[in-house]
């Protein structure tokens, strides 16, 4: 046999998968825990987690898949939460928490750092304001943890941490900058001036390896720990946005893909390097650009989407499964009878220019709704906050007429589907895809065993195509005019 094995480490979860090269089909997967990991948020805004405990809920799903089929496994593939910051000393061992994408603590310092840096530096070089990104955490915890930045030797991503333990190799990918805030799209190079803004010493900065390409191989602790043989090459890497796009095959200009876990993100490719002037949606590295074909990511993040549907069924649902809550709020018309969700709650928001509203649940008639009518608002609220990003997008030449999907999370929904399709007026196509294929496929396709773009998406699948409701366009119209003005008063 001959398998890719792909990762995912999640703020949700950590997923491993074993994909069969020859077929393009699942040979097995595991997702750990069977709840939601934790977050630590010891003040407001904040957000940690234990790198070794991601660790560990790998060794848990390779465990479970089987370690007599790691044998097997001819190359590895990793995708990863964004923006997470790792901080190591010099063998290598984490100093403190991993503070993640979600953690809103630097926003006032990434703000500070735009102005010494100027308004023209960072949209023209950076595409990006350093906002609340790997770098400006870093800063955070330089500026109040000093004894931690004094023993620090290295600063990574989430992903960059599991090629280390797998391979004892400390390295980044020039994407993996670009989302740091570390990449200079005009000179093609990593951004030393947001380094010495900061008085970051550049050295604490990896090496760079391919996003696609052989980056690493695996050592004998791997081996002895896990199965897999010494030697095995570490061949794709990306953070999860990325990846949902590479795993949707969404690769060329004009090309969108969408996801809706615990944030909800639309990330669409183009060949140029535009910025949004108020940095409300983002660019990156695509991770198949080069040089002589560059593609950027333009990516626009609501943190609180999948979350809030999670808390809605914590409090108020939870003797109730997914399936049965999105049948309750089907139940209910378009509209919900007036009930409006706004999802803003999972830390500041760069679609509202790094502010923090707070969810928030609106309209509610005590005589008239029902737990029903509160689901439907949620997952419509949701798909209003995606309705307003693709508004933003529109600016920079991506208007969706196909939005691409894994048949998962809140795609799982009809009326989260349905309301988002109407909504922005695009065809959904949801796919038999998720994070971890797509990095088994990306790490095949590094690693030389699929050749071409076709090769290593032959087995993709459309599982369900949903399409603009028109009996529902006026409801969500109104709906949707409701809930921008809660936006716009905020």
């Amino acid at each position: 046999m001959c398998y890719s094995l792909g990762i995912d480490v999640g703020s949700s979860s950590v997923k491993v998968s074993l994909l069969d090269i020859e077929s393009g089909k699942c040979v097995a997967s595991s997702t750990n825990p069977s709840s939601e990991m934790p977050i630590k948020a010891v003040s407001p805004g904040w957000a940690e987690q234990s790198p070794q405990m991601w660790w560990e809920y790998i060794c848990k799903g390779v465990a479970a898949i089987g370690r007599d089929r790691m044998a097997d496994v001819k190359c590895i593939g990793i995708t990863y939460q964004m923006h997470g910051l790792v901080v190591a000393d010099e063998s290598g061992k984490c100093l403190r928490d991993s503070i993640i994408w979600c953690d809103s603590r630097a926003v006032g310092i990434g703000a500070e750092a735009a102005g010494r840096l100027g308004r023209e530096f960072c949209l023209g070089s950076l595409l990006n304001s350093p906002g609340n990104f790997t770098a400006s955490k870093m800063s955070w915890v330089k500026e109040n943890e000093p004894e931690i930045f004094a023993k620090a030797s290295r600063f990574f991503l989430p992903g960059d941490y599991v090629a280390y333990r797998l391979s004892g190799q400390i390295s980044t990918t020039e994407t993996g900058l670009s989302e740091q805030i570390l990449w200079n799209f005009h000179e093609g190079r990593l951004a030393g001036e947001v380094l010495d803004c900061y008085g970051i010493p550049h050295g604490m900065v990896p090496e760079t390896v391919p996003a696609i390409g052989i980056q690493a191989y695996t050592d004998k602790e791997t081996e002895n720990l896990l199965g897999i043989r010494e030697g095995t090459p570490i061949s794709y890497r990306a953070g999860d946005q990325p990846n949902n796009a590479f795993s949707l095959n969404v690769l060329n200009p004009g090309e969108i893909a969408a996801t809706a876990g615990t944030s909800g993100v639309v990330y669409g490719v183009t060949d140029k390097p535009e910025a949004d002037g108020q940095s409300r949606v983002n660019t990156f590295l695509h991770v198949n650009s080069t040089a002589q074909s560059p593609r950027y990511g333009v990516l626009l993040c609501i943190n609180g989407t999948g979350i809030m549907n999670a808390w809605v069924k914590r409090n108020f649902a939870s003797t109730l499964d997914y399936d049965a809550m999105n049948c309750l709020a089907a139940s209910v018309p378009p509209g919900s009878c007036g009930v409006t969700a706004v999802p803003f709650g999972n830390g500041a928001e760069r679609v509202l220019e790094n502010t923090y509203p707070g969810a928030q649940i609106l309209g509610l008639d005590l005589n008239r709704h029902s737990l029903a009518h509160v689901l439907r608002a949620v997952q419509e609220g949701i798909a209003c906050s995606f309705r307003y990003g693709i508004d933003i997008m529109s600016g920079l030449g991506l208007h969706p007429s196909v939005i691409r999907a894994g048949k998962a999370n809140l795609f799982l929904s009809d009326v989260f589907a349905e309301s988002l399709a109407t909504l922005t007026g695009a065809t959904i196509e949801l796919y038999n895809t998720d994070g971890s294929l797509g990095a088994a496929r990306g790490a095949a396709l590094g690693a030389g065993y699929y050749r071409s773009r076709e090769e290593t998406f032959a087995s993709l699948s459309v599982l369900k195509t949903v399409e603009p409701q028109g009996g529902a366009v006026e409801a969500l119209r109104e709906a949707y005019g409701k809930w921008k003005k809660i936006i716009d008063n905020q």
